[in-house]
């Protein structure tokens, strides 16, 4: 019995000290590589908002200019948002919104949207979704021009934000009309969103940059 004893407490002792090797172990990894890993995250976040706002717009750092939003209906967010300020000569020129189409075919999409200071969408670009591969995947731009419908879209008439076949303005792929529909009321929501609160975003103090 003492010996089963001892040997327990052996395999006890030698599994603690492996548990907390390899603890210290990942805890260290994570301690190097977690800069590269933020600057990674940046670059790619920085190159995903290029696809929808073209560089000539702006000037500054806009990955660094964020403001935090609240959970809102209006962009279909349960979780907190960012609103991506870009500027050019120190001077507003378009906000680039994180926004959620909660109605899609397979679930949520996930969406950028750049609004420029005039109310005039600069790019929309799907960054998330689970659509149906041939049919609802055509609102990637990746696969399909059709997300640049939206190009220098105003709010306008809201009558004129649907899909064709409900009698608005934008295409739609025959027999998958479920995606673009959740697509083009999201952004229509997004254009409302900023109509109403882009200046007191852009009002909001400037974060300091993070030192790598």
């Amino acid at each position: 019995m003492i010996l089963a004893t001892k040997n327990a407490l052996r395999t006890a002792v030698i599994l603690i000290a492996f548990t907390a090797l390899g603890t210290g172990l990942l805890a260290y990894t994570f301690d190097i590589t977690k800069d590269n890993i933020a600057r990674n995250e940046a670059q790619a976040k920085r190159e995903l908002i290029e696809q929808a706002l073209p560089k000539s717009l702006y000037d500054n750092d806009v990955v660094h200019d964020v403001v935090q939003l609240a959970p809102t209906p209006e962009l279909g967010s349960t979780h907190s948002a960012n609103a991506y300020r870009a500027r050019l000569h120190g001077e507003p020129a378009a906000l680039v919104l994180e926004t959620i189409a909660p109605d899609g075919y397979s679930g949520k999409i996930g969406l950028l949207v750049a609004i420029q200071t005039n109310g005039e969408i600069a790019g929309v670009r799907v960054v998330s979704h689970n659509e149906t591969p041939g049919l609802g995947d055509y609102i990637d731009s990746a696969k399909s021009p059709w997300i640049k419908q939206f190009d220098h879209a105003m709010l306008n008439t809201d009558a004129a934000w649907k899909v064709k076949k409900d009698g608005g303005r934008f295409d739609y792929m025959s027999g998958a009309t479920i995606s673009p529909r959740a697509v083009v009321k999201a952004v229509h929501k997004a254009l409302h969103y900023y109509e109403q609160h882009g200046s007191e975003i852009f009002a909001r103090p400037i974060p300091p940059l993070e030192q790598p």
